[in-house]
């Protein structure tokens, strides 16, 4: 009895441990941070626009963008939205198979072109919904943000 409870704590064990890692890649969201974004701000002002912190694993470590070799996408749309854009994966110090690392993504892309409605609200309240795709176009989880970003209008 004892050899058959020490074998299913193994196989448990050794079963969590595999799920980490998987052939499509794996994310989770962290932080976004800052958590507010002005209408008219211009490609002056990428550098404060609200960064996207996600952990990502991936078995075989095929993530990240290498000039003229290879690129992986981040999907991101605000869950308002039906459509889908598109961002280059930063890129990554990838170290091999079994990766795991914490991946700041910059949404000035996705922000700059927001839109404030006429005679709407002076700020608008946006949550994002987010993929990614690696090298051999495996496709992530899908996560959507815990934490707000303010779009303020005027």
């Amino acid at each position: 009895m004892r050899l058959f409870i020490s074998c299913l704590v193994v196989f448990a064990i050794a079963g969590c441990g595999k799920d980490k890692f998987t052939t499509a890649p794996q994310i989770k969201y962290l932080s976004i941070s800052p958590n507010a974004w002005r209408a008219g701000n211009t490609s002056v002002d990428k550098d404060i626009a609200p960064k996207l912190k996600i952990r990502l694993t991936d078995a075989e470590g095929d993530v990240g963008f290498k000039p003229n070799s290879d690129t992986s996408w981040v999907f991101i749309r605000r869950t308002s939205n039906t459509t889908w854009d598109s961002l280059r994966l930063p890129a990554i110090a990838v170290t091999g198979k079994s990766f795991q690392a914490d991946v700041e993504i910059n949404l000035f892309e996705v922000m700059r072109y927001g839109n404030c409605p006429t005679g709407g609200p002076d700020l608008d309240t946006m949550y994002f919904e987010l993929y990614l795709q690696d090298f051999a176009k495996n496709k992530s989880n899908i996560i959507t943000t815990e934490d707000p970003v303010f779009y303020i209008c005027r």
